[in-house]
């Protein structure tokens, strides 16, 4: 799941290089994925009224729950001055 979400993320957006996805598993069948994209990105990903997110969010619900998953989504902005160790 995490490659699906990067590839989308990184045809959506002007740098795609900077687009970071990290997959953890906080309880049992549950998949939690951080999108982190550049701060210029994010209203790609977002998109007009959160159409483009909710439809990542969309298939990836539907690819979690063939998978018997329950899979979340979370979008984070990329901050220049602050870079977790």
């Amino acid at each position: 799941m995490k490659e699906f979400i990067e590839f989308i993320a990184k045809q959506l957006v002007d740098k795609p290089e900077s687009v970071v996805v990290e997959e953890t598993t906080p309880e049992e069948n549950t998949i939690e994925l951080t999108l982190k994209v550049d701060n210029s990105d994010i209203g790609k990903v977002i998109g007009k009224r959160g159409n483009t997110v909710n439809a990542m969010r969309t298939l990836l619900t539907a690819v979690g729950a063939k998978e018997h998953h329950r899979a979340t989504l979370k979008i984070l902005e990329e901050n220049k001055d602050f870079k977790e160790s």
